[in-house]
């Protein structure tokens, strides 16, 4: 595969959308070039999402140059085969690179491994419509592990999915991502799709997930460095 397909990118975004409870993504840009999400989020107010960019480059540039003459804080996430390439393209628009190592992910969740959490963790899954969240509880009730799949027609769109530091490496992603897929499968859902920090790449690969392409995720305007006693917060994609 030359380039990861705008269908593709798309499914995911609906998915990803209802998953966060945010309004539809709107076109962007001319021919196509991409989606605008409203997230309000701080230091993350618009999302917009690059869906041609293997194939037609100049689209990121169209993107990124809008971007960085946005008013409100706004991310560029571009999933893409050549990262150079758009890493250079929005350098030259002037963007801040986030993130350079993230994963578009894929699986087919009928085939997907089941894990059971170790004892003593308990599960939860408490479904609202087409969105489920799955908590993995420790004995003294406390959230050990939290993740959220929405399901939109054959598709689930994995998101969120964290696990608190003092109780990593004890089997619960494997088990949380297992009660997603199955919860997912439940509601007609067939093909899994995700975009996977650095963190959960090995493990989402563990699981038969496959990745499809490189997301890189740049900001603009360009912020200022923050002077003593300010601070900026910056949110993990998913």
């Amino acid at each position: 595969m030359t380039k990861i397909e705008p269908g593709l990118i798309r499914r995911w975004l609906d998915g990803w959308t209802v998953a966060r409870s945010l309004p539809g993504a709107e076109p962007v840009g001319p021919a196509g070039d991409g989606l605008r999400s409203t997230c309000d989020q701080s230091g993350r107010e618009v999302e917009v999402f690059a869906l041609r960019a293997d194939e037609e480059p100049e689209s990121v540039a169209r993107l990124a140059a809008s971007v960085a003459a946005a008013r409100q804080i706004t991310w560029l996430t571009v999933p893409t085969l050549r990262p150079g390439e758009v890493e250079t393209i929005v350098g030259a628009a002037g963007l801040e690179l986030l993130k350079r190592s993230e994963w578009f992910m894929t699986t087919d969740l009928t085939g997907h491994p089941q894990h059971a959490p170790a004892a003593p963790y308990e599960r939860e899954v408490r479904t609202e419509g087409p969105v489920t969240v799955v908590s993995l509880h420790a004995p003294s009730g406390e959230v050990a592990a939290r993740g959220t799949i929405a399901v939109v027609g054959g598709d689930a769109i994995a998101d969120r999915i964290e696990t608190d530091a003092a109780h990593r490496r004890r089997g619960l992603g494997r088990a949380m991502m297992s009660a997603l897929a199955e919860a997912a499968v439940s509601h007609g859902a067939r093909t899994g799709l995700l975009i996977a920090s650095e963190e959960g790449q090995r493990l989402y690969s563990s699981l038969g997930w496959h990745h499809k392409a490189d997301v890189l995720i740049a900001r603009g305007p360009v912020v200022a460095s923050p002077r003593q006693g300010e601070s900026h917060c910056v949110r993990a994609h998913a």
